[in-house]
């Protein structure tokens, strides 16, 4: 039988669980109570998502749907999302990672591969839960669907290959995560063991862990590492890899704060751009950011923020982030000074037509943008934009 898991490297370290409270040191707050420049142009936005409208990738039958992460690969567009098939509830008892893709000018050619359900094997051992899955693009003949899944216990971070040519799934495996020279599998146990053993302290993990789909990219010493976020509960770091199969620790914000769940990434030259919703308490996230050449964490800005999760896209020279502001139904455009985060500004603040969790924002055709977002955990919605309109 194929080998999928391997065992922690045993530690006699006790991890550091590092406090989380309310940041003390803020240079500003971004708040949601905004200008009529903004709010109009957050309706014309609302307006177009609309109007542009590209399709709903969720199968007919599915109970509910979430958290979508799409990829543009010539004239094909690939969208993956996990489905509940049995019951309107997000519980990953019964979920199933998905990938699907069709010709951006045929939608009804949409075709759908279920990659993984609860209850299938890997290995020599049964998936009773799956969660979180995100869609990488490796190279120009191979897409990576990862996702979160649950086996004796542990939550793990799984990948799977699609070869876009023949347009099929290869095997299952398992992501690894390196902590100095401790590789383990990417798991919660993998995760706290090898912080252990390097003295990293780690703020409470509970429940899955996550990925985030957004990659940027730094070369580094002659090789190109890709960029992204890790998290699970209150715990959340910069990784990075070269292969989208190994995953390196890079740092945590060294500051105490109220982080949880999914933080947000990109690297512009040597700084790691960072957004992280915090506790439902906190009425902020924050904007925070990590010099490369020195591992150093610079000042924070808060944003007001519902404690969803935000997406980071570099768009005519400029950085923006998109969030929700107020709550699921509205979308905020944050234009990110990247000399000096504190003089970051809002572009808009839309009222959506519909609900519009977890907007992710990549660049569709023709040069311009297009957004996936989840309407209640029901459909798995594209639509395109031109955000030079609003700039």
């Amino acid at each position: 039988m194929r080998k999928v898991f391997s065992k922690d490297n045993i530690t006699t370290k006790e991890l550091y669980y590092a406090p989380g409270a309310p940041i003390a040191d803020v240079a500003r707050t971004i708040t949601a109570d905004v200008g009529d420049e903004a709010r109009a142009k957050g309706d014309a936005f609302a307006q177009e998502i609309t109007d542009r409208f590209v399709a709903d990738f969720e199968k007919k039958e599915d109970k509910m749907a979430h958290v979508s992460t799409f990829v543009v690969v010539g004239d094909t567009v690939y969208m993956t999302y996990y489905a509940n098939t049995k019951e309107p509830s997000e519980d990953p008892k019964n979920q199933t990672a998905r990938l699907a893709y069709a010709p951006m000018d045929d939608m009804s050619k949409m075709v759908h591969f279920d990659v993984q359900t609860t209850g299938d094997v890997v290995g020599d051992r049964v998936v009773d839960m799956v969660y979180d899955t995100i869609l990488m693009q490796k190279d120009e003949n191979t897409l990576y669907v990862l996702w979160t899944a649950r086996v004796d216990g542990n939550y793990y971070r799984f990948y799977c290959p699609f070869d876009i040519n023949t347009k099929m799934l290869g095997e299952v495996d398992v992501n690894r995560f390196r902590v100095g020279d401790i590789v383990n599998d990417f798991s919660a146990s993998g995760i706290r063991a090898a912080l252990a053993e390097n003295d990293l302290p780690c703020k409470k993990m509970f429940s899955d862990i996550g990925i985030m789909q957004k990659l940027s990219s730094r070369v580094e010493n002659g090789v190109r590492y890709y960029y992204s976020g890790t998290y699970s509960g209150d715990f959340t770091c910069v990784i990075k890899s070269r292969d989208l199969v190994e995953w390196e620790y890079v740092s945590q914000p060294d500051f105490i704060n109220d982080s949880k769940w999914e933080n947000a990434t990109y690297v512009v030259g040597d700084k790691c751009f960072y957004f992280v919703r915090q506790q439902d308490t906190n009425k902020c996230g924050f904007l925070t950011v990590l010099d490369l050449k020195d591992n150093k964490w610079g000042k924070v800005v808060e944003i007001e923020d519902c404690q969803s999760r935000g997406d980071f896209i570099e768009y005519g020279g400029k950085l923006f982030l998109f969030h929700a502001p107020i709550d699921r139904e509205h979308i905020g455009v944050v234009e990110i000074d990247t000399e000096d985060i504190e003089n970051s500004r809002v572009v808009l603040q839309a009222k959506m037509h519909t609900s519009c969790f977890y907007p992710f924002v990549q660049y569709y055709r023709g040069g311009e943008l297009a957004m996936s977002y989840t309407i209640a955990r029901k459909h798995i919605r594209l639509g395109e934009f031109t955000l030079s309109k609003y700039l």
